[in-house]
């Protein structure tokens, strides 16, 4: 057998610098007794997850924080805002409730989260293209109050026939892929008196499924790897299934199915949110010939 990487593939800037400020955060909590924890999980993979809470890092619950239960929890604690980011009312309870915050809110996200706060402030009305229950939306919502998140084209003609004649401005999930951004936008282009397209995907994103379809057409199967609550891992798989190219979502090597094996040339890539450890050891057990125990 034979394995190809993608070109670009992997952890990105941003969640790289997320996973440097918990672990900054881990060793300066570990010398002043500080407890230290993540506001949800830092990033969307299982694995690194795992990784952080053995250098120490626990996960305080998002939604038992909001119900007012954990602030004596996070009183003298360090507290890590995810890559995701999060509204500004977060930070606001956290430090009100006596936690020093660590911000590794993604660059990229935190220039989402200005634009839209101007957009609304000169009176514009916003549109969030993305996944609604996503932390990165909740996060840019937060900055924009009475912006409207839509998560598809369907939801964009909703839209439009409400917001006809107003001056739209439409912001993007970082991580969705360019062809839903599209859609939406073309619809809503045809409603608005005026309309503004703000370009914030993300280009890591951009980057790895421009490198996976180079990357099918040199292979015989494909596998992507990352966690399985990845929003941009998950597109690269639906990328990979809609290639025709057999094609499988793992979380780690152990997951490999028998069937891959039958392959002379095999794909290999992974999520912007995957350790690069975790993309090593499927190439290894790949080239190994190991399949599932």
């Amino acid at each position: 057998m034979i394995v190809i990487r993608a070109k670009t593939l992997g952890m990105c800037m941003g969640v790289r610098k997320a996973e440097a400020a918990a672990l900054k955060a881990a060793a300066k909590g570990a010398a002043s007794g500080k407890p230290v924890l993540t506001y949800g999980p830092l990033i969307h993979n299982p694995q690194a997850v795992a990784e952080l809470e053995k250098a120490g890092v626990s996960i305080l619950d998002p939604e038992a924080f909001d119900a007012g239960r954990l602030d004596r929890k996070v009183s003298g604690s360090i507290v890590i805002l995810r890559a995701h980011g999060a509204p500004p009312q977060v930070f606001q309870h956290l430090a009100a409730a006596g936690a020093e915050v660590v911000d590794a809110t993604c660059p990229r996200v935190l220039k989402s989260q200005r634009k839209a706060r101007e957009l609304r402030n000169a009176g514009w009305s916003v549109a969030i293209a993305g996944d609604r229950s996503h932390d990165e939306v909740a996060g840019i919502l937060g900055c924009a109050p009475g912006s409207v998140v839509v998560q598809d084209s369907a939801e964009a003609g909703s839209l439009a026939s409400s917001w006809a004649g107003r001056r739209v401005a439409l912001i993007a999930q970082t991580t969705i892929k360019r062809s839903e951004y599209d859609e939406i936008a073309s619809v809503l282009a045809l409603a608005a008196s005026e309309f503004l397209a703000v370009d914030s995907l993300c280009p890591a994103t951009l980057d790895r499924q421009r490198a996976l379809a180079e990357l099918a057409g040199e292979v015989d199967a494909l596998v992507v790897v990352g966690g399985r609550n990845s929003a941009n891992t998950q597109r690269l798989f639906m990328s990979a299934k809609a290639s025709g190219k057999p094609a499988w979502h793992i979380e780690t090597a152990l997951e490999l199915s028998a069937e891959v094996f039958g392959f002379a040339r095999v794909g290999l890539s992974a999520g912007a949110s995957t350790p690069d450890s975790l993309v090593e050891e499927v190439e290894a057990r790949l080239y190994r010939q190991e399949g599932p125990c």
